[in-house]
């Protein structure tokens, strides 16, 4: 019933995020269209979509104080297919069938996901924690990762490498610390609040500081990659990263899969496949939406017999459709 409630708080709170998101976008059309141009913290809609946005993303710091890692951090493709799915009312987008087909998949491998998913106790204690922090396999994890990433930051740093790949790689090393950390405090807590007190411990405020250091740099690393690439590729790369990576951290910190049958084990990793393949194929061929900027119609200024319409172009140091060659000559007279 603990881990039951866990997917059900993580479901729900992928969905949130999936509805504020687009709520967020439905503000800023709306601002974009009004005459009078206002910031966007000005609506009233806006905060609505924020609101939503920290209530799940509260709700899937809990799901992890009651479900194993391996099982929450796939359910993120929720939000991918919710906002696929929602945003055909908020942002009046029209309905594709490869929405239909990776919807049909990712439900398909959330379902798998949670019916095969291991079953672990989720009550972790401080001592356990601890425990686990100093255990071989991830001392030998976390060195490997230390290196990974070492070598990623210094392709990224003095190569000036800035692939999807090497940045959103980053981010998923760092994720994989994140996942540990929030999974520690959050249970930490709710074994505090049940009356078994976990706070007093120091590897509750160590797991505080690497989850907010990890997170931080995570939002870094991510942020740049949106900034570089659309986010029809970076959201399905980052998903399958994201994921592959907190599933092996769980696998290696907490020992999720410890006692799982070998069948459990196939059919858990056969429904993150489908789940992978679902989100890559609704955010394939998406097209990204740009403000329009309006054309400047010669033909109604008052004096001006031109009939022609300039677009200024912000990619260049031309303005409108002055040619080159014009402009080099003008420029010599």
């Amino acid at each position: 019933q603990t881990q039951l409630l866990g997917v059900l708080l993580a479901a729900a709170s992928n969905f949130l995020i999936s509805v504020s998101l687009n709520i967020q976008k439905c503000a800023h059309r709306r601002l974009v269209c009004q005459a009078e141009q206002k910031p966007y913290y000005t609506s009233k809609l806006w905060w609505c979509g924020i609101t939503l946005l920290g209530l799940g993303e509260v709700g899937n710091f809990t799901a992890y104080g009651f479900a194993p890692i391996a099982l929450v951090a796939p359910l993120g493709c929720v939000s991918v297919i919710g906002s696929a799915f929602i945003s055909v009312f908020f942002l009046k987008k029209t309905m594709r069938a490869a929405d239909i087909l990776g919807g049909t998949l990712t439900v398909t491998g959330i379902y798998l996901l949670v019916t095969f998913a291991p079953d672990v106790p989720q009550e972790l204690t401080a001592q356990e924690v601890q425990n686990y922090l100093v255990s071989w396999p991830f001392l030998v994890y976390s060195i490997l990762e230390i290196i990974t990433f070492c070598i990623l930051l210094y392709f990224y740093k003095r190569k000036a490498v800035k692939h999807i790949v090497v940045l959103l790689m980053m981010v998923a090393l760092l994720a994989s610390l994140t996942v540990i950390a929030v999974k520690a405090v959050s249970t930490m807590i709710a074994l505090s609040v049940k009356g078994k007190m976990q706070l007093t411990y120091s590897v509750f405020y160590i797991m505080i500081v690497l989850m907010t250091t990890s997170c931080a740099f995570q939002i870094k690393f991510l942020n740049q990659a949106m900034h570089l690439y659309e986010a029809t590729a970076v959201v399905p790369i980052n998903f399958v990263f994201f994921t592959t990576s907190a599933t092996i951290s769980g696998v290696i910190f907490y020992r999720e899969f410890q006692s799982a049958a070998l069948l459990s084990v196939f059919m858990f990793l056969f429904g993150c496949l489908l789940s992978f393949i679902g989100v890559i194929i609704i955010a394939r061929n998406k097209k990204e939406e740009h403000l329009q900027i309006p054309f400047i119609d010669c033909g109604h200024i008052p004096g001006q017999k031109l009939t022609g319409k300039i677009q200024p172009d912000s990619q260049s140091s031309c303005y409108g459709t002055l040619n080159k060659e014009d402009d080099l000559v003008k420029r010599q007279s």
